[in-house]
């Protein structure tokens, strides 16, 4: 049966489902948004109460949902906001939009309000292994020198950790930085970081809704292995102007939005800087560290049944070391979006995107330039189609072009020693179909059931190399090591010629069983394939990240996960409870020979050896989620491995083939974050988190050659870190401000590392010139670092 076949045979299975619903049928439908800037919301929750079901707003606020002839009492609730309390009388289609009011704008319509089924979707949609945050959530929290930060915060959710203090990127569930796919409006971004990973690079100001998967991922997604944090910018406020911002230790920011057109088009602009290096010119200190970036978007509506939007990111750093280096690096990301309603049950969305990530280095001391980039073109059309309150499709196509640029050295000067050097380009194009069903079976079960169908091409213009036997590695059985092979032949290929091809189905399925309407038991199942690989041998990324697509001897990363988990509200929604243990396995995950050189490697395949990872835990989430005392406990105990088994039987593999601790593995982590709100003027939070310490390899011996010390090392990472944690608090005091003036502003104060632990971010051994002695060093990048910031909103 043909791939074709395949699909169709799909389709065909899935819409015999639709048979059977005679009884007359009305759609109730629109767009709910924020009453003050008329911004559309995210995940609103559309409560039927006679019908015992729910739907949620989209990406773009709209929501739709299908229903018998009758008269109905309806919930539209979200959180921080008010919750509406309406009958509807579906005699007929009935359009109908929701603006909702904050819960702090006013006060006596909040008391004569009842908020009811507050988390009602979350026990019975099918939907598992899924944090999200709020802004006004992240920007509680405590963090260095006061910069509030998107990535930082994701670190206090179950199953989450870091590859250090002060590193970039996240892991998720023992998976690599790399293994997450982070979008920016649907645009991939590829570095999250600034300066070397103290910060992220969302502005937080611009950002209105963010969600990380980490199971359970809807098949519209692809191309990672772990998850995938999807975050979208704010619109902008179409009712009136307005400035936001802040004033902190490092850094500035602003943001100014407002009306094209009343009530028809918002722009939204904003912006951010760092100046430390400022203060060091003030010292006569040569170096300099700092970063910019700028968040963009327009939208407008032509009509009631179409929406465009515009919008973009540029963000650069750059790092100066006296007269010796230069580099810089930094994201730029365009995307333009149509939103199209077809009818009242059928929505779709289609977006051209562009997603850049650049590095340079200019290297004074040694006369030449290097540069090195990804670009991703990406075209994609969504579709949602209500099709009755108990089943509703999500599908599409989406299709990205890469071009990687390895290296170019560049000589800066005539007179240089440095020949230009440009690394062979590479190219790759990845389509993709994808077809999701939610639907509910029965009063107790619903469920989530797709396929995602993935190929991926990798193209020339390269120059491959041949070898004998097909292996790039060659192992010398009598040293027992590894070392590169010599190609016995090349073969050119021209500019989008065929290098090999890969194609993947990817099923997704996840099921929901409500015991009652306060608590649930689920189950998913995922797999996700990966085509792009990040040649680095760091256990955190660096600004120098170098993607690679799969071709002959790369072969893409295959993940499977399994999660199963329990849910429960206690005291009307007060309380939540989230318990999750999962199983995920990788295959193909990327090892290296010991002593490989990545920087500047036209034959990469020559070093690196495919392994396999494993990974399984257990994480809980304890959730209080009102009042003026809020926040959670997470706790996850987990287990992340990896294994490169020789490839014959004389072959030793790496670390004699046997499993050994990834570079990600944290066996406990425990992460507190709560909230007070004294008064209206004075509110506190903290943040405390305790996770097993970092694996890594120490030697275990030495030996003297040539008067040199030469370390001998075990094998790898079976030694850690010491145990990290530390303690944040921070404390926000609103300015006193009449009723009639509309500027706003508020001070932040913050301490990060309270007790002033000295977490290590790496050991290193070396003899001590004075005593003669070898001694272990510990490198910590903060102690206890206080802070103010002064943020603002007209």
């Amino acid at each position: 049966m043909s791939t074709f076949q395949k699909i169709s045979l799909l389709f065909i299975l899935i819409l015999g489902t639709f048979n059977g619903f005679s009884q007359e049928k009305f759609t109730l439908s629109g767009i709910i948004t924020d009453s003050k800037s008329n911004e559309t919301l995210i995940g609103v929750s559309v409560y039927i109460n006679e019908a015992k079901t729910s739907v949620l707003t989209n990406e773009y606020g709209f929501y739709s949902i299908t229903l018998p002839y009758g008269n109905y009492n309806i919930s539209v609730d979200y959180s921080g906001f008010i919750t509406i309390n309406e009958k509807i009388s579906l005699t007929e289609n009935v359009n109908k939009n929701f603006a909702l009011i904050e819960e702090n704008r006013n006060v006596k319509q909040l008391e004569e309000v009842t908020i009811v089924q507050k988390n009602i979707a979350n026990i019975r949609k099918p939907e598992m292994s899924v944090n999200k945050l709020s802004i006004q959530t992240i920007k509680k929290m405590p963090v260095v020198l006061g910069e509030v930060d998107v990535i930082k915060s994701l670190l206090f959710l179950p199953g989450v950790t870091n590859a250090g203090e002060g590193q970039s990127g996240f892991n998720v569930r023992g998976g690599g930085a790399d293994q997450n796919l982070v979008l920016l409006d649907e645009a991939t971004i590829y570095n999250t970081s600034h300066l070397f990973g103290l910060f992220s690079v969302f502005n937080p100001d611009a950002i209105k809704d963010l969600k990380l998967y980490k199971g359970g991922i809807p098949s519209k997604f692809g191309g990672r292995a772990s998850s995938v944090l999807d975050i979208y910018q704010k619109d902008g406020n179409s009712n009136n102007f307005s400035v936001n911002g802040g004033v902190g230790v490092v850094s500035t920011r602003i943001l100014a939005e407002g009306p094209i057109v009343k009530e028809k088009g918002s722009f939204l602009i904003g912006g951010r800087a760092s100046y430390a290096h400022l203060f060091l010119k003030l010292t006569d200190n040569q170096n300099s560290a700092y970063f910019y970036d700028l968040n963009t978007k327009m939208n407008y509506k032509l009509n009631k049944n179409n929406n465009i939007y515009l919008s973009g990111y540029f963000g650069r750093d750059v790092f100066t070391l006296s007269d010796s280096f230069t580099n810089t690096y930094g994201n730029s990301t365009f995307n333009l979006r149509w939103n199209h309603l077809f009818s009242d049950k059928l929505f779709s969305n289609l977006s051209v995107i562009y997603s850049n990530y650049y590095y340079g280095l200019v290297l004074d001391f040694v006369d030449f330039n290097w540069e090195s980039g990804i670009e991703s073109y990406n075209f994609k059309y969504d579709f949602k189609h209500y099709l009755s309150d108990k089943l509703k499709l999500s599908y599409g196509v989406n299709s990205i072009y890469y071009k990687f640029n390895p290296g170019t050295i560049e000589p800066l000067s005539e007179n240089s020693s440095i020949n230009y050097r440009q690394l062979d380009r590479k190219y790759a194009f990845e389509p993709a179909v994808y077809l999701d069903a939610e639907q509910k079976l029965s009063k107790i079960f619903s469920i989530n059931y797709g396929l995602r169908y993935s190929l991926f091409y990798r193209l020339g213009e390269s120059t491959i190399n041949y070898y004998e036997n097909n292996q790039p590695v060659v192992y010398d059985a009598d040293l027992k090591v590894y070392d590169k092979a010599k190609p016995i032949s090349t073969q050119y290929f021209g500019k989008n010629k065929k290098i090999a091809n890969y194609s993947n189905f990817e099923p997704r399925i996840s099921l929901a069983m409500e015991i009652d309407e306060n608590q649930s038991v689920k189950v998913s199942y995922n797999r996700m394939v990966q085509y792009l690989q990040l040649i680095s041998n760091t256990a955190s990324p660096t600004p120098l990240d170098v993607w690679t697509p799969s071709d002959n001897y790369i072969k893409p990363q295959l993940a499977d996960q399994v999660a199963v988990g329990y849910f429960k509200n206690f005291n009307d929604d007060n309380y939540t409870l989230e318990l999750e243990s999962f199983y995920k396995t990788v295959k193909n995950r990327l090892d290296y020979i010991d002593g490989a050189d990545l920087i500047a490697n036209e034959a990469i395949e020559q070093v690196i050896l495919n392994g396999e990872m494993r990974s399984h835990g257990l994480e809980v989430l304890v959730r209080k989620n009102t009042g003026d005392f809020s926040g959670w406990i997470a706790y996850t105990l987990s287990k992340s491995e990896q294994r490169t088994p020789g490839r014959t039987p004389e072959e030793i593999g790496i670390n004699n083939g046997q499993w050994y601790r990834s570079a990600y593995d944290k066996r406990h982590n425990v992460a507190v974050t709560a909230s007070y709100k004294l008064n209206k003027r004075l509110s506190f939070a903290a943040n405390f988190t305790l996770q097993s310490g970092q694996p890594v390899t120490f030697p275990k011996s030495y030996y003297t050659f040539q008067g040199a010390t030469v370390p001998s090392y075990g094998l790898r990472n079976e030694n850690r870190l010491p145990t990290y944690h530390h303690l944040d608090i921070a404390a926000t005091l609103t300015t006193k401000q009449k009723r009639e003036k509309k500027f706003k502003s508020e001070w932040v104060f913050s301490i990060y590392n309270l007790y002033n632990r000295k977490n290590a971010a790496s050991i290193s051994f070396g003899k001590n010139n004075e005593t003669g002695v070898n001694e272990a060093t510990r490198l910590s990048i903060f102690g206890i670092i206080p802070s103010v910031s002064y943020n603002f909103k007209y």
